[in-house]
């Protein structure tokens, strides 16, 4: 009777993984049809003017990374409810490179935030992309050096087994790491900017963040990704909390991956949004729909040329 509670409560666990998947699927889905669009966007963008605004450099570059991320949790989708099985040197490759493209996201964020907060930058060196670039990458090549130096080696590195992005197991040390390296400090920093840009802005009697086109986006974007970020945080650090003490339930484990799903939902909702909340990107969308709709409502030559022959042939036949 225990074991058959047992099966019965792993299945239910299963079912909600594969249902919070199926949800992801098709938000997914539609963040790389938003991402592509939106790369698509970029070129046309930069052929027609040859140079890009910073602000809208920064928000370009966000969107490549967030379609990065898109891309990595694709190993999500394709496993679960059953997990990715690898190596251990190569889930910790998956989840260091996982931690990098994050990172930069946030960090291309604050970036933003400076921007919008001190434009043009007080600081010469910011208005420089090459030192912007730099700074991002090292910066978030680091901070993902010291969660591995936290996580550490787990036994033989060329060892099959399940792969977690982050697993409970590396311990709570780990966790609080990472929600204060990942989650904190980046927003600590944007939401003190922010601040200052409110007190400068009021001061001096102008706008914020709505006199331009990217801050609207960027305080949505900022905003959900916010939630996303915090909530899989949160239960990581409560499962490696409940890890310490005893071995993780089905339903909690099950919780953990909703959160994983929750977590990669950002990327894919902050596409969402610029394609939408951007104006650029929202005529450019426009003008592509009207295209399209011209097009099938507007026979081309080759196809009058084919009715013509159609209507040749037909008369043919009558008079024959």
């Amino acid at each position: 009777s225990t074991t058959d509670n047992s099966v019965l409560v792993k299945i239910a666990a299963n079912d909600l993984i594969s249902n919070a998947n199926y949800v992801y699927s098709l938000l997914a889905t539609f963040g790389l049809l938003a991402g592509c669009f939106l790369l698509y966007s970029f070129i046309q963008t930069y052929r027609a003017h040859k140079r890009l605004a910073w602000l809208g450099c920064l928000l370009w570059v966000f969107c490549g990374f967030q379609l990065l991320l898109l891309l990595l949790s694709l190993h999500t989708v394709a496993h679960r409810p059953a997990y990715l099985n690898t190596t251990a040197l190569g889930c910790a490759a998956l989840s260091f490179t996982i931690n990098i493209a994050s990172l930069c996201g946030l960090l291309v964020l604050v970036l933003m935030a400076s921007v919008v907060t001190f434009d043009p930058p007080s600081n010469h060196l910011l208005r420089k992309s090459r030192v912007c670039a730099a700074l991002v990458g090292i910066t978030s090549v680091l901070i993902s050096l010291v969660l591995a130096g936290i996580r550490g080696p787990r036994g033989d590195l060329q060892k099959e087994g399940n792969c977690l992005m982050d697993p409970t197991t590396d311990g709570v040390s780990y966790a609080v790491a990472r929600l204060c390296l990942v989650f904190l400090i980046p927003y600590i920093l944007q939401v003190g900017l922010l601040i200052g840009g409110c007190i400068r802005q009021r001061e001096s009697n102008g706008r914020f963040l709505s006199g331009s086109e990217e801050g609207p986006v960027f305080l949505a974007v900022t905003g959900f990704t916010l939630i996303c970020q915090l909530f899989y945080s949160v239960a990581l650090l409560r499962g490696a909390l409940i890890n310490s003490e005893r071995q993780l339930t089905f339903h909690q484990q099950a919780f953990l991956s909703v959160s994983e799903f929750v977590l990669f939902s950002g990327s894919s909702v902050s596409l969402l949004l610029v394609l939408f909340m951007h104006r650029p990107c929202r005529e450019s969308l426009y003008g592509v729909i009207r295209r399209l709709r011209d097009c099938c409502r507007r026979p081309g030559p080759q196809n009058l040329k084919i009715l013509n022959e159609v209507g040749t042939w037909r008369l043919f036949k009558i008079n024959k």
